[in-house]
C-alpha cells in the first residue's frame, strides 16, 4: 500500500467531478474487510481451543457452549441498532469503535481469570463484529458503482470465511506453539492497530477526500430512529415468507456453526483417532465448501429463475450428508472428508435466501427485512452450541484426560440429533415458502 494512502493529509484535494482511483477505494473497503475478516476468526476460534479453554478455565461442555455463543447472543441483539449508527456516526467511526471494542474484549478473553471474564470479552467481541458487515456495505455505496455491489457483497463473504478457515489449522498450530492466551493477545493488538487505520484511512464517502461519490444520497437526512425501525420491522413480519426465509437459515447454518464452531474438532480428535491439527483441517472443509458454493448456488437460481427449488433441494441435501457423517459408522477419512464437503456445498444454498426474501417484501423494506433475515441466521448457533453442551455433560461417563472430560461417541451421536432436526426443519419451511420466481415484489 503506497505510504501516501496511511496520511489523509498526503492525498491531495481533487476535482469533485472525478471519481476515486480504483486503489484508494479498495483500500478504504479492504480496511473493513479485514476488521470482518477478524470477526470471523474470532467467531471460530473456540473451536480449536476446546481442551485448553476446559482445562485453564475449569468449565464443563455446557459452560463452554456458552461461552463460545456468548459472541451469538450480542451480535443477534446488535443487528437492529447497527443500521440507526451506520446512518448516524457513518461507517468509519462504527469500524473504528467496532474494532477498538473488539481488541478490548479480545484482550479481556485471553486474559480471563475464569468464566465470567472470557464471557464478558466474547459479548464485546460479538457485539463489535456485528457492525461490520452493515459498515462495510453502506461504503461500498460511495467508493463503488451500483454494476459492483453484488460482486463486493460476494467478496466480503469471501473475506468472512477466509477468516473462519485460519481459525482452523494455522491457529491450531499457533496455539500448540505459543499457547492459546499470547495467540489471543496478539489478535487484540492487531485489532486495535486495524482500528487505528481504519481511523487514517476510511472516509465515509469519496466526497470527504474532494472525489465524486457513487452514491446520490451520500448527505441527506435518512436517519431512521428506533420507532421507526421497529415499525419497518412490523411491516414485514406481515408477510409469511419472512418468517419461514429468516428462520430456515438457521437450521443450515446451526449445524455448521456447531460443528466447525466448537464441537467437531473434539468429536472429530476422540472418535476418528485424528490429531488436532487434522481435526481442525476436516472442519475447516466444511467453511471451505460452503463458501464455494455460495457463489454457484446464487448463479444456478438467477439462471433458472426460481429461488424455492433450489433452496429445498440443496438444504435437503445437507440434512441427508449430515446423517452420513454424524451417524454412518466406520467411515475411512476420505469418504468423511467427502460428505463433509458435500455438506458445506450443500449448505451454500442459505446464501440465495438474501436475494429471496429481499424479493418477498416491497423495495422500500428490503433493507429491513435482510437485517432480520441475518438475525435469524445467527439463531441456530446461539441456540445449538450451549444445548449441545449441556447434552454431552448430561450423558458423560466419568472419563478423564489430564483434568479434562471425555464424551463418549453416544453423548455425541445424541446432542447431534439436535442438529439433524435443525437442518430438517429448514428443508421443512422453505416448502411453505412461496417462490418470487426472481422478481421483486411490489406489495
Amino acid at each position: 500500500m503506497p505510504m501516501g494512502l496511511l496520511d489523509p493529509k498526503a492525498i491531495p484535494e481533487r476535482s469533485s467531478d472525478r471519481f476515486p482511483a480504483a486503489g484508494l477505494s479498495l483500500s478504504v473497503w479492504g480496511l473493513g474487510a479485514l476488521f470482518y475478516l477478524i470477526g470471523f476468526y474470532l467467531r471460530i476460534a473456540p473451536a480449536v481451543m476446546t481442551t485448553e479453554l476446559m482445562k485453564d478455565l475449569g468449565i464443563t461442555a455446557a459452560a463452554l457452549g456458552n461461552l463460545s455463543a456468548f459472541y451469538f447472543y450480542s451480535y443477534v441483539v446488535m443487528q437492529i441498532p447497527t443500521g440507526i449508527l451506520a446512518d448516524h456516526w457513518g461507517p468509519r467511526r462504527l469500524l473504528t469503535t467496532g474494532s477498538m471494542v473488539a481488541a478490548l474484549g479480545t484482550a479481556l478473553f485471553a486474559s480471563a481469570p475464569n468464566l465470567a471474564s472470557a464471557g464478558l470479552g466474547r459479548l464485546l467481541i460479538g457485539a463489535a463484529s456485528a457492525v461490520a458487515f452493515v459498515a462495510i456495505l453502506k461504503l461500498s455505496n460511495g467508493w463503488f458503482p451500483s454494476h459492483r455491489y453484488a460482486m463486493l457483497s460476494g467478496m466480503l463473504l469471501l473475506c468472512g470465511l477466509a477468516g473462519a478457515i485460519s481459525a482452523g489449522v494455522p491457529l491450531r498450530i499457533m496455539v500448540d506453539v505459543f499457547g492459546w492466551r499470547p495467540v489471543m493477545l496478539f489478535t487484540a493488538a492487531v485489532t486495535f492497530f486495524l482500528g487505528l487505520a481504519i481511523w487514517f484511512v476510511v472516509r465515509d464517502d469519496p466526497s470527504e477526500r474532494g472525489y465524486r461519490s457513487f452514491s446520490s444520497q451520500f448527505g441527506e437526512a435518512a436517519f431512521l430512529s428506533l420507532a421507526g425501525v421497529f415499525a419497518g420491522v412490523g411491516k414485514v413480519l406481515r408477510y409469511p415468507n419472512t418468517w419461514i426465509l429468516s428462520l430456515a437459515p438457521s437450521g443450515i447454518v446451526g449445524p455448521i456453526m456447531a460443528f466447525s464452531g466448537l464441537w467437531g474438532v473434539p468429536f472429530l480428535s476422540t472418535h476418528y483417532g485424528l490429531s488436532s491439527v487434522e481435526s481442525s483441517a476436516v472442519a475447516s472443509i466444511l467453511l471451505v465448501a460452503w463458501a464455494l458454493g455460495g457463489p454457484l448456488a446464487g448463479w444456478i437460481s438467477d439462471r433458472v429463475g426460481r429461488r424455492k427449488p433450489i433452496y429445498v433441494l440443496g438444504s435437503t441435501a445437507a440434512c441427508i450428508c449430515w446423517i452420513i457423517v454424524l451417524y454412518i459408522p466406520g467411515l475411512s477419512v476420505w469418504l468423511l472428508v467427502l460428505f463433509i464437503a458435500a455438506t458445506g456445498f450443500s449448505s451454500s444454498v442459505m446464501i440465495i435466501g438474501f436475494a429471496f426474501i429481499k424479493e418477498s417484501v416491497p423495495p422500500h423494506l428490503a433493507g429491513t427485512v435482510s437485517g432480520v433475515c441475518n438475525m435469524g441466521v445467527m439463531l441456530g448457533p446461539m441456540i445449538l452450541q450451549p444445548l449441545l453442551g449441556w447434552i454431552l455433560d448430561l450423558y458423560w461417563n466419568g472419563d478423564m484426560a489430564e483434568g479434562i472430560r471425555i464424551y463418549p461417541l453416544e453423548a455425541y451421536r445424541i446432542g447431534f440429533m439436535l442438529m439433524i432436526v435443525f437442518s430438517a426443519s429448514s428443508s421443512l419451511l422453505v416448502s411453505f415458502s412461496r417462490d418470487t420466481r426472481c422478481r421483486q415484489s411490489q406489495g
